[in-house]
């Protein structure tokens, strides 16, 4: 199976995780290219090589009009009613540094860049109107679009205003649009069936931005990386941004440890701050076989819900991406029938598919039991038949190799031919 680790040991931010990415593509410099071929007004992108503690990897300069943006970390010797920018302070990703000494807010450009920039503050209707007008592939503006989406509902939440009244200060300029399109677009050219990240570091300490100094991680990131493993430790400072946190959580299948896997490409992303700890992103693309997979099972015994609740609750369990979901008859106290409900779900995941089994269900109780699986590689595949193309799932792995055609295909031949099902299956 194809997949993408990405490790985010020194947090995350839109411009690392495109640089990260970047290295793991052939020709990265036609990404460039088509990248400055967008249209977007006075941005520019640009690969630089850059080592942070003799690692060699990439930085990606976003820049709005020869510009790139600078946050303040405040650290406990900073004044509080004024901003100071000291030289050894350089920044951290998605909040792009530049020499200037003049004063800039946490992801939000002063300078009239465009007609966003013009209006200081840019809604989510600013932002949708500029992803749908780009030319780029429905699937990189949907992708683009619901990180959006995830940003929006994180400074809902923050602000208590309403998404559509939402003015991105922090994510809402020219540049996060680049960055977040920009993954989209590496994420849609590296095409990989499974994206697993590790727990991710947020920092610590307070950060200086549009609405003052706020902790660390911000309320925006805070909320959109709720259910996911974080950490903080002795950084001071932000090095999990609200665009790096959404594109992680809109992107990632599984976050924990790195699977078992033939790595056959490693691309870091450089930050710009410099630390005791490298400071990038690693993302190693390669192969991993199917199975070995951290999985826990979830149950509960119901006896006063009717055949269609239940059904209802494990449809909202499948919506919810469960891996699997089905149902037992039982035999309960005092010799009552009921159903025993059960899910299977990413081990990851436990939290959220306890609370949906409990919000769906009567029962006062779910058991949780953790559990490897072994799966096999799949694919979707088309046969060429005398009845035309059939599509079928192929799986493979542990010396197996099989092909099952899509029942609904087979059924369809059987009635437009008259045929029994057996008979075509065969």
């Amino acid at each position: 199976m194809k997949t993408l680790y990405i490790e985010c040991n020194m947090g995350a931010a839109g411009d690392m995780l495109m640089a990260a990415l970047s290295e793991l593509i052939d020709a990265p410099e036609d990404f460039v290219r088509a990248m400055n071929g967008l249209g977007l007004p006075g941005v520019r992108f640009e690969r630089r090589a850059d080592e942070k503690c003799g690692i060699r990897g990439t930085h990606m300069a976003v820049t709005v009009d020869g510009e790139e943006e600078y946050s303040h970390d405040v650290h406990d010797h900073d004044h509080h009613d004024h901003d100071h920018e000291h030289p050894h302070d350089h920044h951290h990703d998605h909040d792009h540094h530049h020499d200037h000494d003049h004063e800039h807010s946490h992801d939000h450009h002063d300078h009239e860049h465009s007609e966003l920039h013009t209006h200081h503050h840019a809604h989510l209707s600013d932002i949708r109107a500029i992803i749908d007008g780009l030319p780029v592939s429905e699937k990189v503006k949907a992708d683009a679009n619901a990180v959006y989406a995830l940003i929006a509902e994180a400074e809902s939440a923050a602000h208590g205003q309403s998404v559509e009244q939402i003015h991105f200060h922090e994510v809402g300029t020219l540049d996060a649009v680049a960055d977040v399109v920009g993954v989209c677009a590496l994420m849609e050219r590296l095409a990989p069936e499974r994206v697993v990240v590790s727990p991710i570091h947020v920092g610590s300490g307070q950060v200086r931005c549009a609405h003052g100094v706020l902790p660390v991680p911000a309320p925006a990131t805070a909320y959109i990386l709720k259910g996911v493993p974080i950490y903080g430790g002795a950084i001071r400072g932000e090095l999990c941004t609200p665009t790096g946190a959404a594109l992680l959580k809109h992107f990632a299948d599984a976050f924990g440890p790195m699977p078992t896997m033939a790595v056959e490409r490693t691309g870091y992303g450089m930050g710009t701050k410099d630390f005791e700890w490298a400071n990038c992103v690693r993302a190693m693309l390669g192969e991993a076989a199917g199975g070995g997979d951290a999985v826990c099972e979830l149950r509960c015994n119901l006896d006063d819900m009717t055949g269609e609740e239940i059904a209802f609750a494990a449809d909202a369990l499948r919506e919810a991406g469960a891996l699997d979901v089905w149902t037992e008859a039982i035999q309960m106290k005092k010799g009552r029938p009921g159903t025993l409900l059960a899910c299977l779900c990413a081990a990851d995941r436990e939290g959220e598919f306890a609370a949906r089994m409990l919000k769906h269900t009567t029962t006062i109780g779910v058991r949780c039991q953790s559990a490897c699986r072994y799966t096999l590689d799949r694919e979707a595949v088309t046969v060429e038949t005398n009845f035309g193309p059939v599509r079928a799932k192929r799986s493979r792995g542990y010396g197996v190799d099989r092909c099952k055609m899509e029942f609904d295909d087979l059924a369809e031949i059987a009635r437009r031919e008259g045929i029994a099902l057996r008979e075509i299956r065969r």
